[in-house]
């Protein structure tokens, strides 16, 4: 089994939940109660630390899990029961909250190391569905749908460069095998009448997409709630471990639509596409009122709508991204430590 650095973070941070003194103990002892984690995952981590692979992912990742064992809002210097890791489960449904662990059936916990994306959808679950399910179909695909003149136009230029393969002039009529030929005979970078023809493609992308996710949020009820499932804050409240890019701790909880007005009042939401970039982007921002301290704080963020294997590769998706730092989102409250308690080891760890 290769090494991964996601199973790292994710396996190290729930041992260093159960009080063993270093990570170096706890891949020793293998605690029975870290559930569906197998004898060959602990192999793999054991070989990965003894030979040096992946030291900062180590030592964050367990300084994460002890943070969370002594956080006044996690487990209080109490040892857990049990820690169930996820792995490579794959859910029946739509789940909604990201868990990777879960603590004593009741502590959610996703880990998230160096990214901003918040959400990796279709457009149409997004831009039609407002992430409320997965039922949208938009079996067209999202730029026939939403731009087809411009899909169109961007196409011809592309065929036009490549004149020896035998493509279809309407793209509509284009099957796999022909997009797959252009695609692999495409420049990485496009320049030129190409360059031109696709910055002029994903402006109106943008547009469009912008008018159609606006055209679907007329009510602020509506908008509100988009900005919930946007931070993905859901019905039970969860915990988010990890680091940031620039390499700051991120530990917080994500509170749930009831606690987020308990604490805020929505003041509205708006998307714009932005015409500046180089591929087709929607970028959005919320205001809320703090109702403690009643100032107006802001969460903005963007959407990158792109083909998800390269220039006329499978459907397009929609990734949402976070530009606020997330310790500075409204709903995202940081984990409390100051009061701290060492998280004694239990015996009933030991293998």
């Amino acid at each position: 089994m290769p090494t991964s650095r996601t199973e790292i973070t994710e396996i190290v941070t729930g041992l260093a939940t159960m009080g063993f003194p270093d990570v170096d103990r706890a891949l020793e002892v293998q605690p029975r109660t870290l559930l569906h984690v197998a004898a060959d995952h602990f192999a793999t981590l054991a070989a990965a630390r003894s030979a040096g692979e992946y030291a900062h992912e180590f030592e964050v990742a367990w300084e994460n899990g002890i943070a969370f064992a002594r956080a006044d809002e996690g487990l209080r210097g109490r040892p857990p029961w049990s820690v169930e890791w996820k792995g490579n489960h794959k859910p029946p449904g739509y789940e909604q909250i990201p868990a990777d662990l879960r603590i004593d059936h009741v502590f959610l916990i996703s880990c998230k190391y160096g990214s901003k994306i918040l959400n990796n959808s279709s457009p149409g679950n997004l831009f039609v569905s407002l992430l409320a399910d997965r039922e949208y179909e938009g079996k067209e695909g999202w730029y026939r749908t939403i731009a087809p003149d411009a899909y169109q136009a961007f196409y011809t230029e592309c065929r036009r460069h490549l004149e020896s393969s035998p493509l279809p002039a309407d793209v509509t009529a284009s099957q796999d095998h022909h997009l797959a030929a252009l695609r692999e005979s495409l420049p990485n970078r496009l320049a030129g009448d190409l360059g031109d023809a696709y910055a002029e493609f994903s402006h109106i992308v943008a547009i469009k997409t912008a008018q159609r996710w606006s055209s679907n949020l007329t009510t602020k009820r509506q908008r509100e709630a988009m900005l919930w499932r946007l931070l993905r804050l859901e019905s039970a409240p969860y915990f988010v471990l990890g680091e940031s890019a620039a390499g700051a701790p991120i530990r917080y909880r994500v509170a749930t639509p009831w606690d987020f007005r308990l604490l805020f009042s929505f003041v509205d939401l708006a998307v714009a596409p932005d015409v500046s970039a180089q591929q087709p982007v929607v970028r959005w921002n919320a205001v809320v009122r703090n109702r403690a301290s009643q100032n107006h704080e802001e969460v903005n963020g963007h959407v990158e709508v792109r083909w998800s294997h390269g220039r006329f590769g499978r459907s397009p998706e929609a990734k949402v991204y976070l530009d606020t730092p997330h310790h500075d989102v409204p709903g995202y409250i940081p984990l409390d430590t100051s009061s701290a308690q060492p998280v004694p080891a239990l015996r009933l760890f030991e293998a």
